[in-house]
């Protein structure tokens, strides 16, 4: 069910791109991610929206912690990487310079545009996104930047279609009828 009209004011909008990365034990992830968003000013808050398919949702529905990284148009390579990789079959993180944030969430030491943040709420509302609320632990600056932007990568294939499905599903994902 496509709907051009809606398509056309998404497309317009031109997202900027950042790529959100999760632990759970030693499991590590991270994607490319095209939805999110500023959700409060006070208290300080952000929400990105993972699909269901990645292996980051994965791991982040068992995370206490992510990290949000702003690419520049500069990081093309990240996004890539990030974007048209899988984590079910490739560490993501191989030859990056990391280190270990709160949760022992991985921070991208390249990505000097990021956030630490923890997790408060996840909304499943059935659709192949779900929305990670977050409160801001730290937030970091190389300065004012030029985002990449989703019109920048759109030679890229991801690694997973929108409506694959992994075990587990949540309770709202399981079709009906």
């Amino acid at each position: 069910m496509g709907n051009d009209a809606f398509d056309t004011l998404m497309g317009s909008m031109d997202n900027p791109l950042i790529v959100v990365t999760a632990a759970a034990g030693e499991e590590r992830a991270g994607c490319l991610v095209g939805f999110h968003t500023q959700s409060s000013i006070d208290p300080e808050r952000y929400c990105v929206w993972l699909s269901k398919a990645n292996h980051t949702y994965r791991v982040a529905l068992r995370a206490t912690h992510l990290g949000i990284h702003f690419l520049t148009r500069d990081d093309l390579a990240l996004a890539e990487r990030f974007g048209t990789l899988t984590g079910d079959t490739t560490d993501k993180f191989a030859g990056l310079r990391t280190e270990a944030g709160a949760g022992n969430v991985p921070l991208l030491s390249d990505c000097g545009n990021r956030l630490l943040v923890r997790r408060t709420t996840l909304v499943d509302e059935g659709a192949d996104h779900v929305c990670i609320a977050t409160e801001m632990l730290t937030a970091e600056t190389a300065g004012p930047f030029e985002p990449l932007r989703l019109s920048e990568v759109g030679h890229l294939t991801p690694a997973h279609e929108a409506d694959e499905r992994h075990d587990p599903p949540t309770e709202r994902a399981v079709p009906t009828g």
